[in-house]
């Protein structure tokens, strides 16, 4: 990102503090090198369906969560990108547990960046997709980009439905797969 920032007194810091529709508090905040057990653990628990929807195809656990891989998530180049988690704690276990991540990654055009996201399947429909795009839009704007793309899939619904609600003047043409699209939210 230009103004790269983790640091929650600065006006573009991403962490914030979110309520799910059921009740349970959330932070949501940049992603650290300690976080790659709990990364671990966030991949484990999705089904097959969450990994196709996010990846358009069937990765492994293994594929997912390699060292390599996990190694280049959570230290992100903050020139170029940045990684949120959707951090709580476990009401049985008492211990942390990434519930979410979503990613911005600057683009080669200036202005643009793409962004994912990626909710463990216990924690969606709860409105954690929707708080973590807002807090990539929010960043996005504070830092001047033009627009946010993502690629997702034609039957992706419910990430289609959340940009609808969110009001986010949205537009659709073919992805780089056939069965996905490109979704342009100019800001």
């Amino acid at each position: 990102m230009k103004n790269p920032s983790s640091n929650a007194s600065d006006p573009v810091s991403p962490t914030a503090s979110v309520v799910l529709r059921d009740g349970a508090k959330v932070a949501i905040r940049p992603i650290c090198p300690e976080d790659e057990p709990l990364m671990v653990q966030l991949h484990s628990r999705l089904s097959e369906n969450t990994v196709h929807m996010r990846y358009f195809n069937s990765l492994s656990l293994e594929q997912r969560t390699a060292h390599e891989r996990l190694v280049r998530i959570c230290h992100p180049d903050p020139q170029r990108e940045l990684v949120l988690v959707a951090d709580r704690e476990d009401p049985v276990a008492g211990q942390h547990q990434i519930i979410g991540v979503a990613r911005l990654l600057d683009l080669p055009i200036e202005g643009e960046a793409e962004a994912t996201v990626l909710v463990s399947d216990d924690q969606q429909s709860k409105g954690l997709g929707t708080h973590l795009v807002l807090q990539l839009l929010r960043v996005a704007r504070e830092r001047k980009l033009r627009r946010v793309n993502a690629e997702i899939l034609r039957d992706n619904l419910s990430l289609r439905r959340m940009l609808d609600k969110l009001g986010c003047p949205v537009h659709f043409r073919l992805g780089s797969e056939p069965e996905s699209v490109k979704a342009y939210i100019d800001l």
